[in-house]
């Protein structure tokens, strides 16, 4: 299978929310349903690095390191007994006006572009993680404390059904759905000692999600990340009420 992106996820931090599945009903893809856990849904505020972007097994000069700060939840796609896991996006946001057109020109995604920065240490055995985004002239954050040891997520918690979705799935329009592949290994991660969340939810993704300016997230993880792989084919889903 031909590969269209591939590049480095490093430091993942979600801060994962609980929220009304109805107010994730107008952004639900058709073809797909919510993803729950132990009945509730989630959904989760990212920030992690793009390190060494390659389109097609070309690196991208000057332009393939940069921060992405990310908005998304949890869906499943049922095809007979076969279950795939993904996420649908509702937001993601780059600094680099190019790449983000590519994305939303060639796959209809729903990127955005502000100025990010980010700062990442490793002193006295304890992590340090900060992802920031500059939107009406205020910085938002996403910042943790973990420790530097690393060790592998167990089965059947929240933290390994937050990680481990490896479809996505995007809305073309009401009745079109398309669905990608993502490929990365089972990603270690470090325990969460102390975290900050400064996100103006209203302002960034719209008045649906202002209930999450005033709510605190469920659970706060970082993972060590590793080489992505995101698949060329788009399986397109043709679906009608």
């Amino acid at each position: 299978m031909a590969i269209f992106l591939k590049a480095n996820w490093e430091n993942i931090i979600m801060a994962n929310y609980e929220i009304d599945p109805k107010i994730l009903i107008p952004f639900i893809p058709q073809g797909v349903e919510l993803d729950l856990f132990n009945g509730k849904a989630y959904i989760s505020l990212v920030g992690f690095m793009f390190k060494k972007t390659k389109l097609f097994n070309i690196p991208i000069p000057y332009l393939g390191t940069f921060e992405e700060i990310n908005l998304r939840f949890y869906v499943i796609r049922k095809e007979g007994n076969k279950i795939k896991r993904g996420v649908v996006f509702i937001n993601e946001t780059i600094p680099y006006p190019i790449v983000a057109w590519m994305a939303n020109k060639l796959y209809k995604e729903h990127y955005t572009v502000v100025p990010t920065k980010h700062e990442i240490s490793n002193d006295d055995n304890i992590k340090k993680a900060n992802f920031e985004w500059l939107l009406n002239k205020k910085w938002n954050r996403i910042y943790v404390e973990a420790s530097t040891e690393t060790k592998e997520m167990k089965n059947d918690t929240l933290e390994q059904f937050i990680y481990e979705h490896y479809y996505g799935f995007t809305k073309i329009d009401a009745h079109k759905t398309e669905e990608y592949k993502l490929q990365h290994p089972s990603w270690k991660t470090n325990k969460v000692f102390n975290y900050k969340i400064d996100c103006d939810f209203k302002a960034m993704y719209g008045n649906s999600f202002s209930i999450l300016n005033t709510t605190e997230p469920e659970a706060v993880f970082i993972a060590e990340g590793s080489s992505v792989k995101i698949e060329w084919k788009r399986t397109q889903l043709k679906l009608y009420k």
